[in-house]
């Protein structure tokens, strides 16, 4: 794993192996520990930043390149 640090200083890691596939890079997991035991959120391969919003379908989009991932779950009454 990766060792990152956020803007405010806090320092992550980033699995390599962990990830989904976003439509200018992929997005990868971000843990709090080397452990891996608890998931602190998504990191975006495009830009390399931590500020990503994931709705409950499971459409993730980076809030500084708009890099996203399509929803996981689809409901016709959205459509």
């Amino acid at each position: 794993m990766r060792s990152i640090s956020t803007t405010d200083g806090t320092e992550i890691y980033v699995s390599s192996a962990d990830g989904v596939r976003g439509s200018d890079g992929p997005f990868l997991v971000a843990y709090e520990s080397p452990a891996a035991d608890r998931r602190y959120g998504w990191f975006c391969t495009n830009c390399e930043s931590v500020d990503n919003a994931m709705d409950a379908m499971g459409r993730i989009k980076c809030n500084n390149c708009g890099n996203f991932r399509k929803p996981t779950e689809w409901d016709a009454a959205h459509e």
